[in-house]
């Protein structure tokens, strides 16, 4: 295919450059791609899966007919269908797609050197996001079975499946042994093939929580080991409750990386934080997080990842404080909702509420803050044009609400702390707006 004169505006280098795979051997584009499901759907995926494990190897999957279209939509000018949370910026302002172009423009000639009408390229990948098992020592409300072996024991332990959803498939005990195994014969040996080689230019680290992963610390010392380490950049998205494993150091190990990025994940700080991030130990968490500050180069190394939720309007100030007292930036998200019973995102308010709420943390934030929180102000502004739940949905919004509470009540009892009600109790508007959900 013929390059044109200037770079198509929707195209992404990730077909060309990344691999994924979530913890249930699903392969999608990136982690933000909206595609239906292969096995079993992830939350954000279009349309339900078979319901069977069936997981595909990356060398089917590199040249498929499915990603050969997505490439061959790209290079025509066109949107993909699977683009939609960088196309309408469902998740976040910074979209995905500038990361992955300002990380890989170098190879964008070989796009079109390489890549024939069909969509079929010869480029193989050489950036890696390979999530090798959900295990996760937190149960963070905005998460899931799929993502925590921590939720997943929760929800196996006090009956709480659906057996009949096919997406809940993967928690048989046969498909977990059958995903094991083949997580190990088949991924871990495409992974560990492309580390041998020397073919890594980035890895993302994510999970669960990557930094309990075994795989996460023998393939960082293979590639110190290796010596090219300084070629490849590394990156985290990570709970950061631990950064020792078996005498490794996670800042230690980073040092011999051509440069690196944690993103450490934090809703909100004191109990607030620790209500919305079960397991979290702040005090602990800060320690850990501080200890990388003081190896930063450069700003960008070190980033908090704040994921906007119901309670968390309450902590927009303090977290605002918090990036401008370390000195780092803060990186805003708003809690995903595919239905109105996801009374942890924040558009679940009514309009005239949520933007009183918003209005006030933005005068204080345009006064008060700098560029390193400018990405909260984006946030908000951003809140202010999305539909709320009842402009979304109208009255079936009405007729959830009441189930979503029901379940943030019966995880609640569960986890026997702090509940939603005591935690919305710190602002009136949100504790009258919880008590009138009938």
């Amino acid at each position: 295919m013929n390059k044109p004169d200037t770079k198509p505006e929707f195209l992404c280098m990730a077909p060309w450059t990344h691999t994924y795979l979530s913890p249930q051997s699903e392969r999608r584009l990136c982690c933000a791609s909206r595609e239906p499901a292969q096995n079993f759907k992830q939350y954000i995926d279009t349309d339900g899966g078979t319901g069977e494990y069936s997981p595909m190897s990356l060398k089917d999957w590199w040249n498929s007919n499915h990603v050969r279209s997505i490439r061959k939509t790209m290079m025509n000018g066109d949107i993909p269908d699977a683009c939609q949370v960088c196309n309408h910026k469902l998740l976040n302002t910074d979209v995905y797609r500038t990361y992955f172009w300002h990380m890989f423009k170098h190879h964008y000639d070989n796009i079109w050197e390489t890549t024939d009408d069909t969509g079929y390229t010869t480029m193989e990948p050489i950036s890696w996001d390979y999530r090798f098992s959900n295990l996760c020592n937190f149960k963070c409300r905005m998460c899931g079975d799929m993502l925590s072996s921590s939720w997943e024991s929760e929800v196996k332990k006090h009956n709480l499946i659906d057996d009949s959803d096919p997406k809940n498939g993967w928690l048989k005990d046969t498909v977990r042994k059958d995903m094991r195994r083949w997580q190990t014969d088949a991924a871990e040996k495409e992974f560990g093939a492309a580390v041998r080689n020397g073919t890594v230019e980035e890895i993302y680290w994510v999970g669960g929580e990557p930094l309990m992963y075994e795989q996460h610390w023998e393939y960082m010392r293979t590639i110190v080991d290796m010596g090219y380490a300084d070629r490849v950049y590394a990156r985290y998205n990570t709970n950061l409750s631990r950064v020792d494993y078996k005498g490794d150091n996670l800042w230690d190990l980073l040092s011999n990386f051509r440069d690196w990025q944690v993103c450490a994940s934090i809703d909100g700080t004191g109990e607030i934080g620790e209500y919305i991030r079960t397991g979290l130990d702040y005090n602990h968490w800060l320690k850990n997080f501080k200890d990388g500050v003081q190896l930063m180069k450069h700003q960008r190394q070190l980033k908090l990842d704040y994921t906007l939720t119901l309670p968390g309007l309450m902590e927009i100030k303090n977290m605002a404080k918090l990036s401008m007292e370390l000195d780092v930036e803060i990186l805003s998200k708003v809690t995903f909702a595919f239905d109105p019973s996801i009374l942890l995102s924040p558009m679940a308010l009514p309009r005239d509420t949520l933007d009183e709420i918003v209005d006030e943390n933005l005068y204080w934030l345009k006064a008060n803050t700098g560029q390193l929180q400018h990405s909260l102000i984006d946030m908000l502004e951003n809140i202010k044009q999305r539909p709320t739940f009842s402009e979304q949905w109208g009255d079936w919004a009405i007729e959830k609400m009441p189930d979503g509470k029901k379940w943030y009540q019966q995880l609640d009892k569960i986890r026997q702390g702090h509940d939603m009600e005591y935690i919305l109790n710190k602002d009136q508007r949100l504790s009258e707006w919880w008590n009138n959900i009938k």
